[in-house]
């Protein structure tokens, strides 16, 4: 493993962001490994370090603007937006849904970064996007802490991410034995 891609591992490790047991995903998968980032959210040392790592991986993109969906991207976007001077807004759930409330809206042709903190299949990167195009803004990247896909996962527009793994996911139905022994927890996103 690259010593950046470990450094960022024992960030979430040190943190006790990386979780194991069994765990139901917001997707609804289920896992044996979960990331909860708001574990290392509150510790500003690991997020300022964490966005100084992810940055040189956006140098080629330009944006004025960061938007971060409610409520795992909401620390990592507001440091990504502070060390790159930004502006920066944030989406959230309105019937189960990613809207603009508060008054935020986007000049025409405003340029906008979208920054989560871990993305398995994408949903609220995808809704992001459409809310950016909806609103005359031109999407240019995606920045994660974490690509739980491996690299799978692929955008309309470039992503950008510290580090990338893919733990197994299981539908609810096909939940291995050994994992189905282990009481389920939601920790929530």
């Amino acid at each position: 493993m690259h010593s950046q891609q470990q450094e960022v591992l024992d960030i979430f490790t040190r943190t006790k962001a990386l979780l194991t047991g069994h765990f139901v995903l917001r997707s609804g998968l289920h896992s044996g490994h979960y990331f909860q980032c708001a574990q290392v959210c509150q510790h500003m040392d690991a997020v300022t370090r964490l966005t100084e790592m992810l940055l040189p991986k956006l140098a080629e993109f330009k944006f004025t603007t960061v938007l971060a969906p409610a409520m795992g991207g909401l620390v990592i976007g507001q440091e990504v937006a502070r060390q790159t001077g930004s502006r920066y807004i944030f989406a959230e759930k309105e019937n189960d849904r990613l809207v603009l409330r508060r008054g935020f809206k986007f000049s025409p042709g405003e340029r906008v970064l979208i920054v989560e903190d871990v993305v398995t299949r994408g949903g609220r990167v995808l809704e992001c996007i459409d809310i950016v195009k909806n609103g005359g803004g031109i999407p240019v990247a995606v920045a994660m802490l974490v690509d739980r896909s491996a690299g799978t996962m692929r955008f309309e527009i470039p992503a950008a991410s510290l580090l990338e793994l893919s733990f197994p996911t299981y539908p609810a139905d096909r939940v291995p034995a050994e994992l189905a022994a282990i009481p389920v927890e939601k920790p929530g996103s």
